[in-house]
């Protein structure tokens, strides 16, 4: 079973060493990295040319934006299984793929995802949030939950099958996505309660208030696009939901 990691950058000269790395100490032997470069400007190409060892394809080029370039990693994935780990979060432990293999194995399921903790930007020790995924069930995506993105591996069947991003979301993609393989489509799924990625706060679905509130708007969007009930109490379920992850920590 080969593992295909996509990883889109853009500006990401700080972190990205830090995810390479992270993927290239994974002890699962059957692994390629494609990372998908946005033309970055600020020396992230410097940066990969230097770990060009550790990576399989590099693509460095102006896109539109985020999910175009996941898409575009999915499209040239060549694994059994995709798995996306953005350019400034890591892999909590150097066995995490051998766990993603060992249970899609196992349990002969289409996914499976964990838990992520969001740690502090600079101070990667520093736990911020503690991002429980939980067992799918269906209707869940009515009140807001999803399982934590980048903690997600899906067979490449499903995605050629029910199809990538979707573009028109700009910051919850991921959402509509997972919506529409699990609530939908009902691919099987495992939950391991694990903690497999550690993720820098920052990113693009965190990053300002302007864009939690996008993210929301897109999330409820997705929802009633797929004919799902949900009301305005939508928001308020999905705010709740989130709110005990910045008080729970990982035992």
């Amino acid at each position: 079973m080969k593992i295909s990691i996509i990883t889109a950058a853009y500006n990401a000269a700080d972190t990205i060493e830090g995810t390479i790395r992270s993927v290239g100490a994974q002890t699962y032997p059957d692994v390629e990295h494609i990372i998908i470069d946005g033309g970055s400007t600020d020396g992230t190409i410097s940066v990969l040319d230097a770990n060009a060892a550790e990576l399989d394809k590099i693509v460095s080029e102006p896109d539109s934006g985020l999910y175009y370039a996941m898409n575009k990693g999915i499209a040239m994935a060549g694994g059994d299984v995709i798995g996306i780990l953005n350019a400034d979060d890591v892999y909590a432990h150097d066995q995490v793929l051998d766990r993603v293999a060992e249970t899609l194995t196992t349990h002969s399921v289409d996914c499976c995802y964990a838990d992520l903790v969001y740690v502090d930007r600079d101070d990667t020790n520093k736990v911020v949030r503690y991002w429980t995924s939980n067992t799918f069930v269906p209707g869940s995506f009515t009140r807001g939950w999803l399982p934590a993105h980048p903690t997600l591996f899906v067979l490449h069947d499903v995605y050629e099958q029910y199809g990538s991003f979707d573009v028109n979301y700009k910051i919850q993609s991921d959402f509509e996505l997972t919506l529409r393989f699990l609530e939908i489509h009902r691919i099987s799924s495992y939950y391991v309660p694990e903690i497999w990625v550690r993720m820098r706060m920052g990113g693009t679905t965190n990053r300002s208030l302007s864009n939690i509130i996008r993210g929301n708007v897109e999330s409820y969007r997705a929802c009633k696009r797929h004919g799902l009930g949900v009301g305005p109490m939508f928001f308020v379920t999905k705010i709740a939901q989130r709110l005990p992850q910045f008080f729970r920590r990982p035992t």
